[in-house]
């Protein structure tokens, strides 16, 4: 117990000894490369020291140990130092008055570092003090630059060089300034903890165009040929000012494009496409692409690129245009209407560029071209012509499509002007005509024998043939087609049609009279152009057997007149034929008739060929027994020598 009473009272006392031992000196120093620098030092010991034999003193150079053998910078006591100090230190204090300022000459870069010094009082009394000088050697000036660089802003650039050597003063200069708007410069010198340094500080506004600019700070020395320089690059922080993408195009459906952007800006932005308020792509660069395969006309639209770096954001828009040729167009259903309503057609497509629509009924144009997605063709108090198949069209440069529709239009039977009753070598032949939608029912109505025909039976033969809207019906009667006797139509046939519609009765003319008579009459003429024929034919075969027998000119006589007649007889038959041929060529049948009439057809025929036909051709048997020569004043000889018999009829 009593060893620690006695050891407070001794730390006590060695507590107030160290803390006389002290000394001042800058903790940082700077100098020039070849350069001088001057480390002010003073120092205080105990008053209880007396030094022995002389105040001396040693620099040492990165440690206070001597022990260490740290290189000597300086030793008072003799000129034995580190040989990288030789010739360049020197004492500028009076060690006797505590100063222990050193001078270091022609410093270079090896010579940086922490300078410690040690006082030497003789014997005992030593003691390396603490604390440091660190000197540090340049090759160039240091420029304060402020961490962040803001365009458009104030900036204040200060360029340093340290004054710590008394024969050398230097100068400081800003390089590269002409580009500047509006530059100024202000020097100052500063002393700080016995270190000196002179400043010069460069004030401007930067703007976006002097990001990356050189700006450059030289310092000299008056009489010597020392010079430093150091340049910065500026590193202006601005927000996007420029955002480049490609310009708005147009592509085919189904191809490929790149979208490119640019950003100009410092730092480099954040980029993201845009497609409406999708994000599609970003990224932290200066320019982006954005790649689109096999686009679809969904595809379309606007494309924005937006650059955002914290100083500023800025978004640049295209517009992509997708092509592609008309799709089917939506048209309205097919549809039947009643005559005499109006409707409407739509026909609606798409395609890029917009399509023309055209509307065609059956490959006819009608209505209006429009250049438009939607078309309205407007049908107003619609008529049968109305009815068919409906067409639109659309077209632009890529392509064409279609899409059809048919209007069928439901009207009240109508009578059409072929219907009518003809005469015929059977009788008389009525046809009957109706055009309707549904199609029409035709019967035939006999007001005389008040019967409606509508099937086939023993008197009368009928027909009937639908084609679409189209119905056609006939019937064969047995009359004659004369006029009564109050000249009124020897037939009196009402057609009647009908469907959902309407109903309508129609009396039927009897027409083409003249032209059967007329060919008939043709027929008989012919008939008998044909037996003259005949009969010129044998007396022309009969002259010329004559002339190849020689015999003389007499008064023929027929050995067998039942010969004679026999032929003309078969003439006779043949002749009917002919005149019955050349009637029926003159006469003009329906081809519903030529089909329904066959050769053995059980009609009797009417008007006056059937009398024609009942008359038997009349002959008469020639006798030229007593035939002779005709002389003079005899009747039988002609002037030139033919022969002939008169015949006389009774």
């Amino acid at each position: 117990m009593w060893c620690l009473e006695l050891l407070v009272p001794l730390l006590l006392i060695v507590r107030d000894a160290s803390c006389q031992w002290n000394v001042w000196l800058p903790r940082d120093i700077s100098a020039m490369t070849n350069s001088c620098v001057v480390i002010p030092c003073t120092f205080m010991y105990p008053p209880s020291v007396r030094p022995y034999r002389g105040t001396h003193g040693i620099w040492y150079f990165g440690q206070p140990y001597p022990q260490l053998f740290p290189p000597v910078v300086f030793k008072s006591r003799t000129d034995v130092v580190h040989e990288s100090y030789k010739g360049r230190t020197k004492l500028l204090g009076d060690l006797t008055q505590r100063n222990c300022t050193l001078l270091i000459s022609n410093v270079g870069s090896e010579h940086s570092g922490r300078y410690y010094f040690r006082a030497d009082l003789g014997g005992a009394n030593m003691y390396t003090f603490p604390d440091f000088a660190e000197l540090k050697v340049l090759d160039q000036p240091n420029i304060d630059v402020p961490e962040e660089i803001v365009s458009d802003e104030n900036l204040e650039l200060t360029c340093y060089a340290p004054d710590n050597c008394p024969d050398m003063n230097p100068e400081i200069e800003w390089l590269y300034t002409d580009y500047l708007p509006d530059p100024e410069f202000s020097t100052e010198y500063l002393e700080e903890s016995n270190s000196a340094v002179l400043s010069n500080t460069l004030t401007f506004t930067p703007r976006p165009m002097h990001n990356g600019q050189l700006l450059g700070c030289r310092v000299t020395y008056p009489n010597t040929t020392l010079a430093y320089e150091r340049l910065i690059s500026l590193d202006i922080k601005y927000g996007p000012r420029s955002v480049w993408v490609n310009v708005s195009s147009e592509v085919m459906e189904g191809s490929s494009v790149s979208l490119h952007c640019e950003v100009d800006s410092n730092p480099a932005p954040r980029i993201s496409w845009l497609f409406g308020d999708k994000e599609l792509l970003w990224d932290t660069a200066s320019n982006l692409s954005l790649s689109l395969e096999d686009l679809t006309p969904a595809e379309e639209g606007i494309y924005t690129c937006v650059g955002d770096n914290g100083f500023g954001i800025m978004n640049t828009s295209l517009y992509l245009a997708v092509k592609y040729p008309p799709r089917e167009p939506v048209v309205n259903e097919s549809m039947t209407v009643l005559e005499g309503t109006s409707l409407s057609l739509h026909c609606s497509t798409q395609g890029s560029p917009a399509p023309t629509l055209t509307w065609l009924k059956d490959g006819e144009l009608v209505g209006t071209i429009t250049a438009d997605e939607l078309s309205v063709l407007e049908l107003k108090d619609i008529n049968p012509q109305a009815d068919g198949l409906y067409r639109c069209l659309a077209e632009n440069e890529h392509g064409r499509a279609s899409s059809s529709l048919n209007i069928t239009v439901e009207y009240a039977p109508v009578l059409l002007d072929e219907s009518k009753c003809t005469v015929v070598r059977e009788g008389v032949q009525c046809v009957c005509i109706a055009t309707g939608n549904p199609e029409p029912i035709i019967e035939f109505y006999l007001p005389d024998l008040n019967v409606t025909i509508n099937e086939t039976d023993n008197r009368y033969n009928y027909y009937t043939h639908t084609d679409g809207q189209t119905s056609t019906a006939m019937i064969k009667l047995r009359e004659k087609g004369e006029r009564s006797e109050n000249n009124g139509p020897a037939v009196n046939v009402h057609c009647s049609f009908y469907n959902a519609y309407g109903r309508e009765s129609i009396l039927l003319e009897l027409q083409q009279e003249k032209k059967y008579l007329m060919a008939v009459i043709v027929g008989t003429i012919g008939g008998v152009a044909v037996i003259a024929f005949i009969i010129a034919a044998v007396r022309y075969v009969g002259h010329n057997n004559k002339k190849e027998n020689g015999s003389p000119r007499q008064d023929v006589i027929l050995e067998n007149p039942a010969l004679y007649y026999s032929a003309v007889k078969k003439d006779k038959h043949s002749l009917r034929k002919k005149v019955l041929k050349t009637e029926l060529l003159g006469s003009k049948f329906n081809s519903i008739l030529e089909e329904t009439t066959g050769e053995d057809s059980d009609f009797q025929p009417v008007g006056p060929t059937g009398a024609m036909e009942r008359q038997e051709l009349n002959y008469a048997a020639l006798d030229f027994v007593r035939g002779r020569s005709r002389g003079e004043g005899a009747p039988g000889r002609s002037d030139d020598g033919s022969t002939y018999t008169e015949i006389r009829t009774k």
